[in-house]
């Protein structure tokens, strides 16, 4: 019977041929819990057993509020690593837990399960990556398994000519705009297409990630010769391999997406999926407090190096607050080798520590009632980065570099 890969991997995980819609039980490669998930997984597993399952699966990030800004952060971080000791379990404390999972973890055809929403990220290197809540993933580390039903797969088929500032985060806001937040609800996507064969590593983790925003069980694409790639730079050249789709292969539905058209996307308050041109809201110069460059969703070198283009001969706007944040010490220390650090320093941004920083509002750029964030995140929710009366839009890297200079949301610098 001719298989997605999803469908591929999930039946090389449970050694039998699976089907859509069957409910069956894997041992994951990987089970991740950051500071927040991992702290709330304590008390259930404590439940069911005193041991984890298979030590050398786990892996425990401290990200999303880290170092720790507030005494009950500090106590819930205090609680994991008494917990991680016992277990002889290290804590990764120099990234963005899904970040730090594709440098350092995941290889194509393996399954990832994450307490995290945005676990999907990880599925732009040819895994299938299931997010999944605190209680699921005591379980998984109190057994080594967890039960799923095989999803349904949506293909979306990426084509065209695609203009030069046109950037991963356009194109997943633009498909947003198009599915809405429930449009692959319990599904799985797949991302191909011409469009996608030309994308390194880091726009299709930009695909991937924000996948989450169209409740995607997972979102998924096809090792190829970019994979290989990206895991020789990571040093972990021998855990390539080959994985995609069969050419018969069925798909609940399949998508022909063309971006020849497209122009720079925003997404504006308080719905990811409520995306317009750029250009459309442009004239209405809406004034903005804070520029954030960072998170899971562009956060990395790729990402700092399209800002640093726009910013490094420039100004910052009067009154604009530029955090840049990156993903992982990796890339801190590329754009610190690079030169891009100073030069963001200098210009009078505020470069902070790798992590989740200011994208989930508990830390590093909180907002105020009434202040404008630009974000290259993937959330723009009401109270997302502080203030419920805070206002976030989504963008690529590219025009928050722009707005950080204008001040104003715009696409252009004339």
């Amino acid at each position: 019977m001719a298989q997605t890969i999803v469908e591929k991997i999930i039946s090389n995980n449970v050694g039998y041929q699976v089907r859509v819609g069957n409910y069956v039980l894997v041992e994951p490669d990987i089970i991740m819990a950051h500071d927040t998930t991992c702290a709330w997984a304590l008390s259930p597993f404590k439940k069911i057993a005193k041991r984890v399952a298979v030590r050398d699966k786990i892996v425990i990030v401290f990200d999303h509020a880290y170092p720790s800004p507030n005494v009950q952060a500090a106590n819930l971080q205090s609680e994991i690593r008494e917990f991680a000791r016992e277990q002889n379990i290290p804590i990764i404390t120099d990234g963005i837990c899904h970040q730090i999972l594709v440098e350092r973890y995941v290889r194509p055809g393996c399954f990832v399960l994450g307490a995290d929403s945005h676990t999907p990220t990880s599925g732009a290197l040819g895994a299938v990556a299931v997010g999944v809540g605190s209680s699921d993933i005591a379980i998984a580390m109190a057994t080594g398994k967890c039960w799923i039903r095989v999803p349904q797969t949506i293909k979306i088929n990426i084509t065209g000519k695609r203009r030069k500032n046109i950037f991963a985060k356009d194109v997943i806001l633009s498909i947003a705009r198009l599915l809405k937040s429930d449009g692959a609800n319990h599904r799985a996507i797949e991302f191909v297409g011409p469009i996608v064969e030309k994308m390194d590593v880091a726009e299709r983790l930009t695909l991937t990630n924000m996948a989450a925003e169209l409740g995607a069980k997972c979102a998924i694409v096809a090792s190829d010769a970019q994979t290989e790639a990206y895991l020789n730079n990571q040093g972990r050249g021998a855990d390539y391999s080959l994985i995609k789709s069969d050419t018969d292969a069925f798909y609940e539905r399949v998508i022909d997406f063309d971006v020849s058209e497209m122009v720079p996307q925003v997404a504006i308050p308080h719905q990811v999926d409520t995306v317009v041109d750029v250009q459309e809201i442009a004239q209405q110069r809406i004034k903005v407090d804070q520029v954030f460059i960072g998170s899971c969703t562009n956060g990395r070198i790729e990402d700092l190096e399209v800002a640093y283009k726009i910013l490094h001969t420039n100004k910052l706007a009067d009154n604009i607050r530029l955090i840049i944040t990156p993903a992982s010490n990796a890339v801190y220390c590329e754009a610190l080798r690079r030169g891009y650090l100073q030069s963001f320093m200098e210009l009078g941004a505020i470069v902070t520590s790798p992590g989740c920083g200011a994208c989930l509002g508990r830390h590093g750029g909180i907002l105020a009632d009434g202040e404008v964030c630009v974000a290259t995140s993937n959330r723009n929710f009401q109270g997302r980065m502080g203030s419920a009366k805070a206002s976030v839009y989504l963008v690529s890297p590219e025009i928050a570099a722009k707005i950080a200079l204008t001040g104003y949301i715009t696409d252009t610098l004339l």
